[in-house]
């Protein structure tokens, strides 16, 4: 083995759409959505060891439940591998705020990994260890822009979209099985069929605009319901100049593109002069290398 150790970066995401097209016969729901990586990321790094472990920075993720390393031990059994990892891992993403934060970390554990054990493997067959581990794990292996289907499986990069600044305000709000209860709360009244996405898409393939006015969240409907405390946070973040303001993932948190870096960063001082968790960041987009750029 010639790599002894890597760093690599885990990026946070935003849904630009999220339609819920109707519930699948194994429980899980097919979606279709616009998904865009950001720079906002956690750092990892990657140790040659004689067996897999994790440490992070937050103590209560260190545990075994931790998706990332629940990713290093699947790919070691996969790839039949002798060796093992000490993956260190500092988070920045907020926690459970819709972000993708625990997919990302997951990802690039399956990507740096797959360079220190030296397997070689396609991102296609790491896609498919990846789709057993979580939904969002397999858009995080392509990162960027893409439009992302069936149950998160099913990723098609598309070009950059035109998206500059983005806020995102992470309220502290905590929800036990937040995922259920949100998709719990989707009748099928409210499932679509695709075309907010493939038209928001499809306009970013012909020359990658994306206004804020053709992002949509399905969640958005519902959230309140699940989480009364998020009206406040809503119309805080509209009081400093946001107008769309749209939901990451299943939330809490959420997120409005700025016009600029100038009114994006005032946004982000009156948020935090709130005292709420805000963050102002930019697209992101892989390198050849893929998601540890």
């Amino acid at each position: 083995m010639t790599t002894e150790s890597m760093e690599v970066s885990a990026h946070a995401k935003v849904n630009l759409t999220l339609e819920v097209l109707g519930k699948r016969s194994d429980g899980f729901h097919n979606l279709a959505s616009v998904m865009q990586t950001l720079e906002l990321h956690d750092s990892i790094r990657l140790e040659a060891a004689a067996d897999v472990s994790l440490s992070c920075d937050v103590a209560r993720l260190s545990g075994e439940d931790n998706l990332a390393l629940r990713a290093a031990r699947a790919l070691k059994e996969a790839g039949a591998v002798n060796a093992g990892a000490r993956i260190l891992l500092t988070k920045r993403i907020p926690i459970a705020g819709g972000l993708g934060g625990g997919s990302s970390d997951a990802a690039a554990v399956l990507i740096g990994l797959n360079r220190l054990w030296r397997l070689e493997w396609p991102v296609t067959r790491l896609s498919e260890l990846a789709n057993r581990l979580g939904s969002d794990v397999p858009f995080f292996l392509y990162g960027g822009t893409a439009i992302v289907q069936g149950r998160g499986d099913e990723v098609v990069q598309i070009p950059p979209a035109k998206v500059g600044w983005f806020v995102i305000l992470a309220p502290d709000i905590e929800l036990t099985s937040k995922t259920g209860k949100m998709f719990s709360l989707i009748t099928p009244d409210q499932y679509t069929r695709g075309v907010l996405s493939h038209k928001l898409a499809g306009r970013i393939r012909g020359g990658g605009d994306a206004p804020s006015q053709f992002f949509f969240n399905a969640f958005d409907a519902v959230a309140d319901r699940a989480m009364p405390e998020l009206r406040t946070y809503r119309d805080g973040f509209r009081s400093v100049g946001a107008r769309e303001v749209t939901l990451c993932g299943a939330g809490p948190g959420m997120f409005a593109l700025a016009p600029s870096r100038e009114i994006g960063l005032a946004w982000q001082l009156l948020l935090q002069r709130k005292g709420w968790r805000a963050y102002l960041t930019s697209a992101w987009w892989p390198s050849a290398k893929g998601i540890t750029g």
